[in-house]
Formats: structure tokens, sequence, C-alpha cells
């Protein structure tokens, strides 16, 4: 009686002939069952968002329509960008930005994460201080910069003209040649405990005895870091970086509250660029374009971010 109701079963739900993608699904059909719903939500919240910008991509919004009434335009979008004078100076923003930003928080996070791994008195309040850039809210953060670069009463300007090496305050947010440096400033602040982290969590991986071992063989302080403690902290070195850059490319809050892109576009990156042309300009189609090609740009560090997870996996798995 049981064989004849399993084959029964069996009959009623054949399996697909053949190997291959069909066949795995099928087995593992009830797997597939419990991660549906969460799939289901990713469609609504990611991937209609996502298709929705690349189809507007291709519309443009006379001013005056609403976004119902767009009008096709072909790659009209993405040729009026890359012809664009703004796009060249918004792109040079965002790299030097991003490369700044990126190579500054991480040098700086690095040499804390050296330093505070030592023993020494103080060494938990000390790393409790330096944490708080990063748990202190960004928007929150940026107005406390905005106050303390204000030429007219901030406190950089009233300590230099205190000091006697200015005899006025500088415009550090209010100039073309120094809103940018001076918005990579506060990014740096604001970025590198991060950086130090995940350093300090990379260096708890580095053996002591090897690091014994090469101070009995000889090597100074620097040949032991350079040969033995830095090859350990390569993988979470690039993964830091990695996800530092991509912070930075799709960093809005710091320069839209301090400087909103000015003065004459001098701090626009791409991503407050972008807000300025959607919800200041209602330039839909033209903002959706750049969304895209950012996303491109996002995916291809994203793709590089996942190769050095997936070497990492392999690099524990050989060990």
């Amino acid at each position: 009686m049981t064989i004849l109701t399993g084959k029964a079963e069996t009959v009623g739900r054949r399996r697909p002939e053949g190997g291959g993608l069909l066949r795995k699904i099928w087995d593992h059909r009830a797997d597939y069952g419990y991660v549906l719903p969460a799939i289901a939500v990713m469609l609504i919240v990611i991937a209609y968002p996502i298709y929705y910008t690349i189809e507007l991509s291709f519309f443009a919004t006379p001013p005056g329509l609403q976004l119902r009434d767009k009008v096709f335009v072909g790659l009209n979008n993405y040729t009026a960008i890359l012809t664009s004078p703004v796009f060249w100076t918004v792109t040079k923003n965002t790299l030097i930005w991003t490369v700044a930003s990126t190579f500054l928080s991480f040098v700086l996070g690095f040499a804390c994460a050296l330093a505070l791994h030592r023993d020494f008195l103080g060494r938990g309040i000390l790393r409790a201080i330096l944490i708080i850039p990063w748990v202190i809210s960004a928007v929150a953060a940026s107005y406390i910069w905005k106050w303390i670069y204000h030429s007219d009463f901030g406190i950089i300007g009233a300590v230099l003209v205190a000091l006697g090496w200015t005899d006025r305050p500088p415009n550090f947010i209010d100039s073309v040649s120094t809103v940018l440096p001076s918005l990579i400033v506060v990014n740096i602040w604001r970025e590198f405990p991060f950086a130090m982290i995940m350093m300090m969590a990379g260096l708890q991986t580095v053996p002591d005895q090897l690091l014994r071992a090469a101070k009995v063989d000889g090597a100074n302080a620097w040949q032991r870091f350079w040969h033995v403690t830095f090859p350990h902290l390569r993988n979470v070195s690039t993964v830091t970086i990695l996800l530092l850059a991509v912070a930075n490319f799709n960093s809005f809050i710091i320069p839209w509250i301090m400087t909103g892109g000015g003065p004459s576009n001098a701090s626009h990156i791409w991503i407050t660029h972008i807000y300025e042309l959607a919800f200041g300009r209602q330039r839909w189609g033209v903002a959706s374009a750049y969304s895209v090609l950012l996303f491109v740009i996002l995916m291809s560090l994203g793709y590089f971010y996942v190769r050095a997870l997936s070497g990492n996996e392999q690099k524990d798995g050989a060990e």
C-alpha cells in the first residue's frame, strides 16, 4: 500500500527530465518558497524603480508639464549630459571628492588603528573618542561644521585672526577655490573611524608568533610591518577601500547641506547634481540618465567588492 502511494505521488509530481537549471529549481522548490516573499519585496522596492528610472532616461519633461506628459527623446538625454560643460565639472569634482576622501580616510584610519593596537594607559577611552565622528548624525555634523567654517562667526576664522595669521576670517565654503577641500576635510573627519575599526579588526588576525619570529631574526619595525603585518591586511584593506569608495561616490548629505553644490557648481558632485536636476529643476529625464550612469559605475565597484570577498572566502577555505 505504501509502495502504491509513493508511486502515485511520483506520477503526480513528475520531476523535469534531464539536468540543468530547471531540475535544480525543482529539487529545491521548498527552499525557493521560503524566500519568495523576500524576492517579491525586492522586485517591488528595488527592481521596479530601477526599471522605471531606465525607462524615464529616454524621455523628456518639458517645462510646465507633468511627469505623465513626458516626451520620448531616445538618447538625447545622454548626449546632452556628455556634451554639457557642467557634466565635466561635476565629474571632476566627484573624482577629486571620491579619491581624496577614500585615500585620506583610509590612511588616517589605518594609522590610528596601528597606534591603538598597542597597549597603553587610556587606550579604551581614546578609542571611544575617535569613534564619535562616525556615530554622530551626518546632518548634525554638517550643520556643526558649517558653523565652524562660517566666515563671520566661525571658530576657525576667529582663532586665525586671534593668532594674527590673517586680517579677516577666510571664506572656507564661500570660495570656489577652497570649498571642495573644506568639504573633503569634513568627510575625512567623519569617515576615518570606519576605516580605523576595519583595520583594527584586521590587526587582530595577524599571528603574534610570526611577529615575534621576525623580531628574533633581526627585522626592524618597518620590516615586520611590511613583510608580516601588511600581507595579512591586504584583503581587509581592499574591502575597506571599496566600501569607502562606494560610500563617497554616493555621498549626499555633507555637500548638499553645507553648500548645496555652490558656489558656481564648485562643490557639486554627481549625487547632489542629480538631486538638483530632479527636484529643483524638474528635469526628470536628464536626472534619470545621470542616475543610470551612476548605477553602472556603482555596480562596477560592487563587482570588485564581491570579487574581493570571494577571494577572502577562498583563502579562508584553503587555510
